[in-house]
């Protein structure tokens, strides 16, 4: 009797802690979404100034070359931004066509810079591109390598392979048939006790002493919600392997645009609404670089009120470029549904820089033409704005 009661009392207790954790997390959650919501904006006047600026700089000049190191670290500060995201909300992903061979070497080499372990790489040149978020796979990359690279602290060497494989109905039951990128990535290290195999992916599991708990257990979510697959398998004392599938894209490869390329053909008239100064500033300076003219509006009710305005006079606006968040004031969705009402053939890109909103990952849906994900470029800018107005780009999807 006085042992049940006792088990009572410690699994109550268990649970007491369990929710008192989850209810801390729910808690950091939102603060980091918040957070990195108002730092994707500072970062996207950062990134939009650097990438205007080095339309300016002689090619291969020292001022040119700095601002390459400025953009590259500011990069990395959105991929920061996106892993707060992620964890704040789960991060439905915005994608695009993209290079994975690309996005795999980035990401592990930035992971192991300056470590005494190496990658090698078997990767072919014609890997086929996958649909993704480029931020988020790097995610995946950057948790798995991190994770190699601490289980072998004496050096060693990270074994990287993709390929394209055919997966049947008898392979992954979990995946659907058909082509698949396979990427591989090994490690020499300690590798994982059997008691722990089949916990590593589970919310708060860790063997590290200051650890989360979170990287596997996100890196597990991110490829589910790429309609693909992750698996492990260890042995103690001789490393580890991690297997992901991600599905082909039926997309060719995203054309990048180059800063010397910069001009949309044809124009157009558009409407640049979001409350940040800065951000209307970036975004303004490259459309109208690129042969657009723009107009400004710093809420719905102004851009309502502009749209409906410019209709009236007979020179309508080509495109509106809507931030979704407007603090105090109408957001992007709000005013796009009363524009519809004046116009049902607007065409509307929409930003914002939580990744969450459903919005970014099921544009169409919503009556938007297209999205970008803050922080943005002066070229992603003009990528999004070319596709919508002239369809010669590929779009995010």
């Amino acid at each position: 009797m006085t042992c049940a009661i006792n088990r009572d009392i410690t699994d109550k207790r268990l649970l007491e802690e369990e929710l008192n954790k989850a209810g801390r997390l729910e808690s950091i959650g939102i603060l980091a979404g918040g957070i990195a919501h108002d730092f994707n904006n500072i970062l996207t006047a950062i990134l939009g100034n650097i990438s205007l600026a080095k339309m300016y700089a002689v090619p291969e000049s020292e001022i040119d070359a700095r601002l390459i190191e400025a953009e590259k670290a500011s990069e990395r500060a959105q991929d920061l931004t996106r892993q707060l995201l992620t964890f704040s909300k789960g991060g439905a992903p915005v994608k695009k066509t993209i290079s994975i061979r690309n996005v795999i070497k980035e990401s592990a080499g930035f992971a192991l810079h300056g470590s005494n372990v190496k990658a090698a790489y078997d990767i072919p040149d014609d890997l086929p591109p996958v649909n993704a978020d480029t931020g988020q796979i790097s995610q995946v990359i950057n948790n798995l390598i991190i994770n190699a690279n601490q289980a072998m602290p004496d050096g060693g060497t990270i074994n990287i392979s993709a390929k394209n494989v055919d997966i049947g109905q008898s392979d992954l039951l979990s995946l659907k048939e058909g082509q698949y990128v396979r990427i591989i990535i090994s490690d020499e290290g300690t590798g994982i006790p059997e008691e722990h195999i089949n916990r590593i992916f589970d919310p708060y599991f860790t063997t590290k002493q200051k650890g989360s708990g979170l990287g596997l257990a996100t890196t597990y979510s991110i490829i589910k919600n790429h309609d693909g697959h992750i698996d492990v398998k260890s042995n103690q004392g001789e490393g580890t392997t991690f297997t992901i599938h991600l599905p082909v894209s039926d997309r060719t490869e995203e054309i990048k645009i180059e800063e010397d390329d910069i001009r949309l053909a044809g124009g157009g008239k558009i409407l640049v609404m979001d409350d940040e100064d800065a951000i209307r500033m970036v975004t303004g300076i490259a459309l109208t670089k690129a042969g657009c003219k723009v107009d400004f509006a710093v809420n719905g009710e102004e851009a309502v009120e502009k749209y409906k305005q410019a209709m009236h006079d007979g020179q309508p606006f080509d495109l509106i470029f809507m931030d979704l968040t407007i603090p105090g004031g109408i957001g992007g969705q709000e005013a796009l549904e009363k524009i519809k009402e004046i116009d049902p053939n607007v065409r509307a890109i929409a930003s914002s820089g939580y990744s969450s909103n459903p919005i970014m990952s099921d544009h169409d849906k919503y009556g938007f033409s297209g999205v970008i994900a803050k922080p943005y470029k002066a070229e992603d800018i003009i990528q999004i704005v070319s596709y919508v107005l002239h369809g010669n780009k590929v779009p995010v999807s």
